[in-house]
Order: C-alpha cells, then structure tokens, then sequence
C-alpha cells in the first residue's frame, strides 16, 4: 500500500460498482472515499471505507447535477486536496460528459467528448461502430414504439429484447419488468413488446438473435485508455454464471480472469482507433457455433463486477490516479492472473453453472485461496456490515431458487 494524503476520490453512485471502487482506493491508498448519488444502496451501507455524503434524488437533472458538485467542492476549497472524480454508472458517465466544461474548475477526470458519447451510448449506432471495426455480434435489428405491432424479425426464435436507451428503460414501470427478456415464440414476443411499450418507455428496443450456450460462455472485458488516448489496462473475465433476478439479469456475479491476446489487440485497435479515454467495460459471448466472440454492448464506465481486475493484481484506482493526477507515462498491462471473483455464496457457483470445467477452475482456486468476494473486506468490518452480508448471501439461495433461466414476462 503507498499512503497519500493529497488527494480524495469523490465517486457518483452508491452500488457495488461504487463499494468496488472505493475498496480499490483503500487497498491501493489507504483512503476512504466520499460518494454522491440519488440515494443510499446496502453495499455503501454502515462502511468505513466509503461515505454517501450527498444524497440528490434528482442527481440525474442536469442543472441539479452541476449544482450539486459545485456546492459539494466548498467543503474541501481549503483543504488542499485535489476531488478526483469517478462516475459508476451509466446516467452518471453521460451527466459528466455533457457537463464536463462546467466541473474541470473544481474536480480532476478525464473523459470522452459528447458526440463519441452518443455513438457508443445509443446501441444502434454502437453496432455500425463494430461493424467498422471488424467485430462480430448478434444478428440485431431495432424496433420503435410506432412499429412494434407489426415487426418483421429476419431471424428465429428464441430473440433477445433489451432497450436501446438504458436510462430512459431504468426510469420506466410495468409488471414483471426484467432488464433483458427472452421471448422463446411470437406470442411472447408480442406480450412483452406490448407490456415495455405500454409504460412511459417510448424508445427504440435492440433485438437480438439468441447465441447458444449458458452462463459460462459469457466474457467481460474492462479496459482503461489514458489521457493520451492510449490502452494501459487490459483485463478479461470469463464468467461463470450471471444474476438471474428481473433487475439483475445480464450482470455477473462469479468471474474467473481469463485471457486471448488476439481479443486482447481487437479491443485496443479499436478503443485507440476511435480516441477513447476513460475505463470501458464490453459484454460478449462465445459462439462455439463459428469460434467467434459475440459482442452485446459498451459500457462506458468500469463494469459492475470491475473488482475482478483489482483482485487479480489490477488495481483499477491505480491506473485512474496515476493517469489522470501524476501524469505518470504507462504502458499497457495485460492482467493475467486468475483468480475466482465473486458476489455469491459459492455453493450457488457449484450448483448453477453446468459447465464442469469451469466448476473444476473454481474449486481449484478456492483451495488455493485464490477467491474475492466484492462485498467482504477485512478492512472494512463491523458488526453491522456482516450482518447485512449474510442477508445479502442468504437472499441469492432465494432468487437463484425463484428466477434462475426466467427471462419472460412472468415473475
């Protein structure tokens, strides 16, 4: 650990992606750090290590946004600290870059400018982005709120449906509501286009073949790009299974790193070719049908489950403060220790995930010692915290036992 006392990390949102974040800041630095968001999550709850300061339930209003930043800045303005700025999630990466000018005055970060932003955010435009970049994905086309009784799909069932604008989708209600469905026939498809469409959602919805295969086929890669536009991070996972509530489908929760230096030139090619700059999260899935990676989206940000890279020696608040406050001149690292990440009691590992050698990887490395569970911290114990991390364990038994494999419109 290298103390330093000269500056203080300032992160928006309060999910695990935050509580990663922060655990990165303290393992690397031995500093907690302050958090702003619309509220306050259990995973930020009763920590030593990180502090919802600020809590604006109307943060996503972009005048509310800047405000709320700028007031905040006062209590450090004499303290001589530099406030590093860290978005963790989405609707917080897009508030920062369309107000970027209006903060650089008071917080230290890096960022992509607005019309890359719209490019990569926007999943139609994102896949012609791909496409130029010799990428494979998902035979994929849209369908709109005015089109949706009457669409036509070019390919067979089972068809992924999943919003094109994943903030305007967040805000939205209706029953059974699940971040990803699967409709296996056209009277699925149907319902659940008619049930999105009949909530304040009204934009385009991304529809996708179906890639065969379970959990395990599924990567994460996160990266970090440098101010000079440069890769300096490189780090894949493979997962092992994903979270299967309606709110949680698509995110992974067992991870063991993994590594393909062809994959590993195909991300940096394309990050520098495009200029981007910041930490970039991508979700793919092997398709042993043709060898090929299948690429389902960008996130603009570190990914929910980025705390993989830090266990595996990737310390991902390093790259951040080196980068953007020391103006260190780096490399590109490419991790490839592996060790077993995990949100999950890893008796669910064991019974969920079909494939035995990943199940085999698993056991090895957690007789190695080699396992990382996100939410638990020597360093950030209390009575408190191990008691809501044995509900938060003893609730996943319940939602693997309710929704494992439920991606249509039932709960």
């Amino acid at each position: 650990m290298e103390k330093r006392n000269d500056f203080q990390p300032v992160l928006l949102g309060s999910d695990i992606n935050v509580y990663g974040m922060a655990r990165s800041f303290h393992e690397a630095y031995g500093l907690a750090s302050v958090a702003v968001g619309k509220g306050i999550l259990g995973p930020c709850t009763a920590s030593k290590i990180v502090k919802v300061e600020v809590v604006e339930p109307d943060l996503e209003n972009d005048e509310v946004f800047v405000r709320t930043l700028r007031d905040y800045a006062k209590k450090w303005q004499n303290t001589g600290k530099k406030l590093l700025l860290v978005p963790c999630g989405d609707n917080y990466i897009k508030l920062l870059v369309r107000n970027q000018d209006k903060l650089r005055d008071l917080y230290r970060f890096e960022c992509i400018e607005e019309d890359l932003l719209m490019r990569l955010s926007i999943k139609e435009s994102f896949y012609e982005v791909c496409t130029e970049h010799g990428f494979s994905f998902p035979k994929t086309t849209t369908c709109s709120y005015e089109e949706h009784e009457h669409i036509q799909l070019p390919f067979d069932f089972p068809v992924i449906i999943k919003p094109s604008n994943s903030v305007a989708y967040w805000n939205c209600s209706f029953p059974h509501k699940k971040k990803v469905f699967v409709a296996q026939t056209k009277e699925e498809f149907d319902a659940i286009l008619k049930a999105i469409y009949s909530s304040s959602y009204k934009d385009h919805l991304i529809l996708q073949e179906y890639i065969p295969g379970d959990d395990s086929n599924m990567r994460v890669m996160n990266c970090y790009c440098g101010r000079d536009k440069k890769v300096k991070l490189i780090a894949l996972g493979n997962a092992l299974l994903e979270e299967h509530s309606p709110e949680g489908i698509g995110s992974y929760a067992a991870i063991i790193n993994g590594y393909d230096e062809k994959l590993n030139q195909q991300m940096k090619g394309f990050l520098e070719g495009i200029g981007y700059v910041g930490f970039a999260n991508f979700d793919m899935k092997f398709d042993s049908r043709d060898g090929t990676y299948k690429l389902f989206e960008m996130n603009l940000r570190q990914g929910r489950s980025s705390f993989y890279v830090t266990a595996a020696g990737g310390n991902l608040a390093k790259w951040l403060v080196e980068d953007v406050l020391d103006h260190k001149e780096m490399g590109c690292t490419v991790i490839k220790d592996r060790v077993l990440w995990t949100i999950i009691p890893t008796k669910i590992i064991f019974e969920y995930v079909r494939s035995e050698s990943a199940k085999a990887e698993a056991q090895a490395l957690l007789k190695a010692g080699k396992v990382c569970h996100s939410y638990y911290y020597q360093g950030d114990r209390s009575f408190k915290r191990w008691v809501n991390y044995r509900k938060n364990q003893f609730h996943y038994f319940e939602k693997y036992k309710r929704y494992f494999n439920n991606k249509a419109l039932r709960d």
